[in-house]
């Protein structure tokens, strides 16, 4: 196991030291231990959020993807129809 090396310094207020303090001790780890725990599970869940919302497209792909935006939109017989019909709010105010 390679051996730790960098440091990080924190400023907290007693009533934030109290609390990792106390949690660090219910679940036997250092407060070291213990923060960097749940930092890195934290930036873990972030990263993953992140991987959600983030894709990547090859040149191709990328100009495909910019065409399809800038074509006209398809015609559709159906959603037009329901588009100009007048809607359940509308009814009720007649």
């Amino acid at each position: 196991m390679a051996m730790k090396q960098e440091k990080f310094n924190l400023r907290w207020t007693t009533q934030q030291e109290q609390a990792i303090r106390r949690a660090a001790e219910l679940k036997q780890k250092s407060v070291s231990a213990f923060i960097l725990d749940k930092a890195y599970e934290a930036a873990q869940e972030v990263l993953q959020e992140q991987g959600r919302y983030h894709f990547s497209l090859t040149e191709e792909q990328w100009k495909e993807f910019c065409a399809a935006l800038d074509a006209p939109p398809a015609r559709i017989p159906a959603l037009h129809k329901l588009m100009n019909k007048p809607s359940v709010f509308e009814k009720a105010a007649e």
